[in-house]
């Protein structure tokens, strides 16, 4: 037996959800061409932690699986493929234009380069026009699926390298978008979740626009009345400055549009929002917020928040804090903020880690707090709930469920809240079992 013949082939995933799209194209041109021998790591670079973080699982994979020949990309290989290119774990780095093209992931015949000095197959991602609009069959061990609409992004927040490494905004067309959707329901997903690096900016290098210059919503409507089977649809994260009357029409009448909206806030105080060149003011989220909860009682929020950012002093992220509490946002995803080189927020005073480490915990537990409260009014209720584990779902409202008995992953279920268990984070929801029923 070769070194190589007990290697499961497989692809590690960091970073987001597009990534995790992404990971799916992957495998499957991992299937297409017979290889049997790699290891994929699809690297994010948010962070120098995250790219850190990729450099360490390159070294702990070659440690656990020697016999692998190790391919890495993603947003880290493709902002600086000669480092990655010098591990002496790494045969192969491919960029995030070439890397769901299975001829230039692998090389010819999936051949990697073999007895060739590592590869690196990485152009320049500001050069790239179109976005391929591959077709998955389904996303590996998930009830919920993802689709891509749209790529790269031309904002310019200071903070951000993500531009740079998936470049500039390309819309996937909204037919090939559909036809996604329709192969996922078709597999069996009832749930669908639009992703990208900008979904709300979808149409705007297209001329597919909207009122305020969004095509989102065109998209929205579009799956929804071309497929009447999907049960669940929702959105990744959203930039506030983007969404138009027709997305709140959207909300109030489309039921199967969930009541769950990530917001891509950042920080809550206006003088950090300017310095980090957000197209939003904290009036302009509020009065959004306000206006989804009018037309849809039931929604809730999440919100993307960097805590610590260069410049922020103790008042403004107290005007954060009291913001996020006034606004009840439930689900916060936040991030003490990490010098990234490259952009202009490296260049600010920096403010020391430790206090960006402790506010972002201080944000944290303000979010479990939020989140506990919203889990609390749903006692008493009858939720409509996506089996993810024989035991555990998801409301429309993404809120936990703990299942009291066992359910068929995929499956709708309409079942009866009956408390909440505090015990882990935020908490989790607690479900009558004897009441539970498929959902119709």
């Amino acid at each position: 037996m070769s070194p190589t013949d007990s290697i499961t082939p497989d692809i590690i995933t960091l970073g987001c959800r597009l990534n995790t799209l992404e990971s799916e194209v992957m495998r499957d041109e991992m299937a297409k061409a017979g290889v049997h021998d790699a290891v994929i790591i699809n690297t994010c670079a948010v962070t120098a932690e995250a790219e850190r973080q990729a450099r360490q699982t390159i070294r702990r994979i070659k440690r656990e699986r020697p016999g692998a020949r190790i391919i890495v990309t993603g947003c880290a290989a493709q902002l600086d493929p000669a480092k990655f290119a010098a591990m002496d774990e790494v045969e192969r780095v491919v960029g995030n234009a070439e890397k769901l093209d299975g001829a230039k992931l692998f090389g010819p015949n999936g051949g990697l380069g073999q007895n060739d000095p590592t590869s690196i197959v990485v152009s320049d991602i500001n050069e790239v026009k179109e976005t391929a609009g591959h077709l998955v069959s389904g996303l590996d061990g998930r009830t919920r699926a993802f689709v891509m609409v749209q790529q790269g992004c031309d904002n310019d927040c200071t903070f951000c390298i993500i531009p740079a490494a998936r470049g500039p905004n390309r819309s996937v067309p909204l037919d090939q978008i559909v036809a996604q959707v329709k192969k996922l329901v078709a597999a069996g997903h009832l749930e669908v979740v639009l992703t990208g690096v900008d979904i709300a900016a979808y149409g705007s290098d297209t001329g597919l626009t909207d009122a305020n210059g969004t095509g989102l919503t065109s998209v929205i409507r579009a799956i929804l009345d071309a497929v009447p089977d999907l049960a669940r649809l929702r959105l990744s994260s959203l930039d506030p400055a983007r969404l138009d009357d027709g997305f709140f029409t959207l909300l109030a009448d489309e039921p199967r549009l969930m009541p769950h909206l990530h917001l891509s806030l950042q920080a809550a105080a206006d003088m950090v929002l300017k310095r980090m060149k957000r197209r939003h003011a904290v009036a302009d989220v509020r009065a959004l917020v306000d206006r989804a909860r009018a037309v849809r009682p039931d929604v809730v929020f999440g919100a993307d928040l960097i805590a610590g950012f260069p410049t922020e002093t103790d008042e403004m992220f107290a005007t954060t804090l009291s913001n996020v509490e006034d606004m009840g946002l439930q689900y916060l995803h936040v991030f003490p903020y990490s010098t990234r080189p490259g952009t202009p927020a490296a260049r600010m005073p920096q403010v020391p880690g430790d206090i960006a480490k402790a506010r972002a915990k201080r944000l944290r537990d303000a979010g479990e707090t939020i989140l506990k409260r919203h889990l609390h009014s749903l006692v008493g209720t009858h939720q409509i709930v996506l089996v993810e584990k024989p035991t555990f779902g998801r409301t429309e409202t993404f809120a936990p469920v703990r299942l009291d008995g066992t359910a068929t992953a995929g499956q709708l279920l309409g079942i009866d809240i009956v408390g909440v268990d505090g015990t882990n984070g935020g908490g989790e929801l607690i479900s009558s079992h004897h009441n539970s029923q498929a959902a119709e």
